[in-house]
């Protein structure tokens, strides 16, 4: 098959672009915007937020419904129509100007996020190229480490000439006109019969078969727990890594310079991950993420403004948070199989959104309580019950497999 009708080729490189675009410009957007919006409204900052919470709930409680749909009707329409909604909750956000509407602005984009973000193009590469469906969300996600960096600047100097109502008009015009186009005919090629037959020797997969009956069910809902104390722990750093590493010791400029630095080691996890890591099983490349992300904090927590160890901890998290992308697609597919992935994806992803939403608030309630250093103690131990849980999934998981082979 030539390389440039490959459909793998083809989608992984039309939804990188529109995975980069799509991030950027919705869930990632109040990172450059969210102070011009309080200063123009005089809303509290963290009314602002709140507006993403409503958006991430949002997504938890349609995530089910839509990997069903994603299954029934294909993730290619699925992810055009989610463009088409996120570009009119982007063009309803720059026209508020009333809490009310705000928030009704942000339900609207969460509804087209849970269309045409991750869970979405992951279901839509598996379905595009079902025997290299690992190997295809890994290469997606390399796009996606800059989707913040990218779009923060972009943002920035567009509000800079027109303001924030500006920003998010030019941000609805553009996932219009790249995204749209791009998700639906880069998904118009799917792998044919033969050439679905002809990659399966070549990519082998390093995982067993997938479970079936009562142990699928269980493994589905181990896997959601697992992901859920880890989203709690990377709901919080997605917006506050920042003043984490100002409490540990860093000045304000200084900090974000740092923070920025997590995209690089989100980079350089997926392509370690790309190129060590495929003939990994899925679950040892989860056990070592997750394995990771202690550690990281650890660092943090031991640090007290030694700059390098800040560095440090810094690409680390954004090592594994790479790393754990990829994992909240291969895991699945390499546990539960092709078959009803979209709504797999859907399952698990509900109770991770809902973590993702109230996270935030808790942490900033325990720090209220007790205090920056001492609340890092709550993520310490969030991410090492994720580590071990996931260890002792592995173990189930690897024990059924010997079980059935005897």
């Amino acid at each position: 098959m030539s390389w440039r009708r490959d459909p793998l080729i083809i989608s992984v490189n039309a939804l990188g672009i529109t995975q980069v675009t799509a991030w950027g410009t919705s869930y990632y957007c109040l990172g450059v915007l969210a102070k011009p919006i309080a200063a123009e409204t005089g809303w509290a900052i963290s009314t602002i937020f709140l507006g993403f919470s409503v958006a991430l709930v949002a997504m938890g409680v349609i995530s089910t419904w839509v990997g069903h749909l994603i299954d029934r009707i294909g993730a290619r329409a699925v992810m055009s129509i989610g463009t088409i909604i996120v570009s009119a909750g982007l063009f309803g956000l720059s026209q508020v100007g009333d809490v009310v509407s705000y928030m009704a602005a942000w339900l609207v984009i969460g509804v087209g996020m849970r269309c045409c973000l991750y869970d979405a193009a992951f279901a839509a590469l598996v379905q595009a190229v079902p025997s290299r469906g690992r190997a295809a969300i890994s290469y997606l996600t390399l796009y996606g480490a800059y989707a913040s960096t990218v779009f923060w600047v972009i943002g920035h100097y567009l509000n800079e000439a027109y303001g924030w109502r500006g920003t998010l008009l030019v941000f609805a015009a553009i996932n219009l006109v790249i995204c749209l186009p791009l998700n639906w005919l880069g998904l118009a090629r799917r792998e044919s019969a033969t050439d679905t037959v002809a990659q399966k020797a070549p990519e082998r997969s390093p995982d067993g078969p997938a479970l079936e009956g009562r142990r699928r069910k269980v493994g589905i809902v181990l896997f959601a727990l697992i992901m859920s104390l880890n989203g709690f722990v990377f709901g919080v750093i997605s917006l506050q890594l920042v003043p984490l590493l100002e409490a540990a010791g860093l000045a304000g400029a200084a900090a974000v310079w740092v923070a920025s630095l997590k995209g690089h080691g989100q980079f350089a996890g997926r392509l370690v991950e790309i190129f060590f890591g495929k003939n990994l099983k899925a679950m040892t490349v989860a056990r070592i993420a997750m394995g990771v992300l202690p550690a990281a904090l650890l660092l943090l927590m031991l640090a007290r403004g030694e700059f390098w160890l800040l560095v440090t901890f810094t690409l680390l998290l954004g090592a594994s948070q790479g790393v754990i992308t990829i994992v909240r697609g291969a895991v699945p597919l390499a546990l539960f199989g092709a078959q009803g992935y979209g709504a797999v994806l859907g399952l698990i992803a509900t109770p991770i959104l809902l973590v993702n939403a109230f996270s935030p608030a808790l942490f900033a309630l325990i720090v209220d309580l007790v205090g920056w250093q001492n609340a890092l103690y709550a993520l310490l131990a969030s991410a090492t019950l994720t580590w071990f849980a996931i260890e002792l999934m592995s173990r189930w998981y690897e024990g059924g497999r010997s079980s059935n082979k005897t």
